[in-house]
């Protein structure tokens, strides 16, 4: 049976917040088809507040979309995260400044503070990321989102024809090469398997609609290109992509689980709270090969 629930728009870009609906148990069928349809014309986001989630939970909401890194299918993220998953659930990766008694890290301070889209090195990328909010700080860590189908959709039709059929080569090792992660990265991080070649436009797989699909977290050149040539391009779109119209800004809550879709949007942890503790825990669904 359906479960009823109401949608309050957060965004003219789309993103909303679904009331009505407890995450916690099981959804139906129908349930979830509506949301998977909500969740396609909103932007790619969508919000659940007040959701009181065990990791349990948390997963079994999460496979109604697809997949998940770490699960049985027995994809890891990449060995430098290992550290921050879960140590009874190796679905859940987990982003923090808390510290435990034993001064181990429960999971990767400042996580995400640059604009990306989650494991878009991986052959097949991930769809969705399904963050819950444990323990927020009352005064800062918000997230930036960054639409990159609105973004395509602003460029001139003959920018959009030039870009079509252009591919873009996705590396970790970007990331790695960056101070954040240079401490923490292993060398089985870069075993081929951190590597893939997308289009930089690509077509959802759902809505059938284009979008931009590089970021400066993960996005190393654009195939046969002069290096100087694929950054003065990847540059400008960066600019572009990143325009503020372009962008909603979520306001963490504690328990907020948080749905986004990565085929259409690259986000921005903002690292502003200090030493206040923050403690959020994400599953992450395997996409499709882009197109």
């Amino acid at each position: 049976m359906r479960r009823n629930f109401q949608v309050t728009p957060l965004s003219a870009l789309g993103p909303s917040e679904v009331i009505g609906l407890d995450l916690a148990s099981a959804l139906d069928i129908e349930t979830v088809n509506q949301l998977r349809a909500l969740w396609n014309t909103s932007g790619g986001i969508l919000v659940f507040r007040d959701q009181k989630l065990d990791a349990d939970q948390h997963i079994a909401f999460s496979r109604n979309f697809g997949p998940l890194f770490g699960g049985p299918e027995g994809v890891p993220l990449q060995d430098t995260v290992s550290r921050y998953i879960h140590p009874a659930h190796p679905e859940i990766y987990r982003v923090s400044n808390v510290v435990d008694t034993d001064g181990v890290p429960k999971g990767r301070a400042r996580a995400g503070t640059y604009w990306h889209s989650d494991v878009s090195f991986r052959e097949r990328p991930a769809s969705a990321s399904i963050l819950y909010g444990k323990q927020i700080p009352g005064v800062g860590g918000d997230t930036l989102f960054a639409n990159n189908q609105v973004a395509f959709d602003a460029l001139s039709p003959t920018m959009q024809e030039t870009l079509a059929p252009l591919q873009a080569v996705h590396d970790f090792a970007v990331a790695a090469a960056s101070q954040y992660a240079r401490p923490i990265v292993v060398s089985d991080d870069f075993d081929g398997t951190n590597q893939a070649l997308h289009p930089v436009v690509r077509t959802h797989a759902e809505t059938g609609s284009r979008s931009l699909f590089v970021n400066p977290g993960f996005t190393s050149h654009l195939q046969g290109f002069d290096r100087s040539e694929s950054e003065a391009i990847l540059s400008f779109l960066y600019q572009h992509m990143t325009k503020p119209e372009f962008i909603y800004r979520h306001h963490w809550r504690e328990n907020d689980l948080l749905m986004w879709d990565n085929r259409m949007n690259m986000h921005f942890a903002i690292a502003d709270y200090g030493d206040t503790p923050r403690y959020l825990e994400r599953t992450t669904v395997i996409g499709e090969r882009p197109d």
